[in-house]
């Protein structure tokens, strides 16, 4: 408790705000110089731990109940108003309501949000994303809406099936994609309250899934409104997961792995240059790296234990996964001669060089001409990704279809 309380002394002579500071604990390997002294402030009962974690200057932690922090990246002015917080990066203005459990490789860009009780793990939210109350929503990537009034969300009591009947967790749901979803510029999706995702399963832009729906398929269209409808009451014997779902589990999964890729290449090339202007922008941006390799390394896990549980439906998946192991592992390749990067980049110093700070602002701006630069540099991504891992696995192909492909 000694080293406790000087680190929380060392905080109070900076500034921070601790209206109760015997009620907090701080653990020995925290580095308060990770912690600002602007307008930060920590409500009893709190505990913070890890010796990678960040706190950036207008944070709010514990205003509605206590929060634990344990190696996690805050940038300024994020809110954690109640709850567990671990290995995960919160950009600026994010914030989440009491009771929210947030585990490992989370990321929560600008002004994302969730409500009260709400449960991530290897979650990925865009900007704005607004996630309602009593939220399951694991191993996810949401995109989508264009700012904090028009946003993509989720109502409240959403589940996002991420653990099979047969034990299987390569389930990944992808709801809009990076390419586009960075640019900020696309149709909100909306997924209705008191229903579900049965993953791995692709949405598009712009779809407005009603309440109460289970979606257990792919929709690739934009724009629509979609009523899935539960099925008739029935009692039959369990089957065996065919050949062609076993397949569209896989697709999906590389589909999920290759936008994880093109999202590490933005944040080397666009986000960091941003992040290195502001208060401990190194150690967010390395937290968001941190958190990608992480999201990487879950879904080969779970994608080997899925091809291992059916090597003798298919033998030749899981007798070549060491092939795509290193190719994901060594993607240097997979990012090589794309060209429309540099253009893209080209506009991208110049903005930086007239004294630009904000990326939302950046992105805002862009003309039609560089965001298609831009998306074509992360599909190109995407593409070189499938295309390969199509000569390991033939009997993939196609992974993405033609018209994914020239869109």
């Amino acid at each position: 408790m000694t080293g406790s309380y000087s680190k929380i002394q060392t905080l109070l002579e900076k500034g921070v705000f601790i209206p109760e500071p015997s009620s907090i604990y701080i653990g020995e390997e925290v580095n308060t110089d990770y912690i600002s002294g602007d307008r930060v402030e920590i409500y009893p009962g709190c505990r913070i731990y890890g010796e990678k974690t960040v706190i950036s200057k207008g944070v709010r932690l514990g205003y509605e109940a206590p929060v634990t922090l344990e190696d996690c990246q805050l940038g300024a002015y994020v809110e954690l108003k109640g709850g567990y917080f671990k290995k995960s990066v919160f950009l600026e203005r994010s914030q989440m309501g009491s009771g929210a459990h947030v585990r490992e490789a989370c990321i929560l860009e600008e002004a994302s949000s969730g409500a009260h009780c709400v449960g991530l793990k290897q979650t990925i939210l865009f900007p704005f994303v607004t996630l309602g109350s009593l939220i399951n929503f694991c191993d996810c990537f949401m995109a989508g809406g264009t700012s904090r009034h028009d946003h993509s969300e989720v109502g409240s009591a959403y589940i996002h099936f991420n653990f099979t009947p047969e034990g299987d967790k390569a389930t990944p749901s992808l709801i809009g994609d990076v390419p586009r979803g960075v640019m900020l510029d696309k149709p909100r999706i909306f997924l209705g309250g008191q229903g579900g995702m049965v993953g791995p399963v692709r949405i598009g832009f712009g779809n407005v899934v009603a309440a109460g729906s289970i979606l257990r398929k792919d929709y690739l269209f934009e724009n629509k409104l979609i009523l899935a409808s539960m099925p008739s009451d029935m009692v039959r014997d369990i089957p065996k997961r065919v050949l062609f779902s076993l397949n569209r589990i896989i697709k999906n999964n590389i589909i999920y792995i290759s936008n994880l890729i093109a999202l590490e290449d933005w944040y080397v090339y666009v986000r960091q240059p941003f992040l290195k202007k502001t208060e401990f922008g190194d150690l967010i941006f390395n937290g968001l790296i941190e958190k990608i390799h992480m999201a990487l390394e879950e879904r080969l896990k779970r994608l080997k234990e899925l091809l291992e549980k059916h090597k003798e439906q298919k033998p030749e998946f899981f007798n070549k996964f060491d092939k795509l192991e290193e190719l994901i592992k060594d993607r240097a390749q997979i990012k090589e001669h794309i060209k429309e990067r540099d253009k893209f980049l080209h506009t991208l110093n110049q903005h930086l060089d007239s004294g630009g700070l904000n990326y939302i602002e950046f992105i805002k701006h862009l003309n039609i001409e560089t965001k298609k630069y831009g998306i074509d540099w992360l599909d190109g991504i995407i593409h070189n990704l499938c295309e390969k891992v199509e000569t390991i696995f033939p009997t993939l192909t196609p992974i993405i279809n033609t018209h994914e492909r020239t869109s």
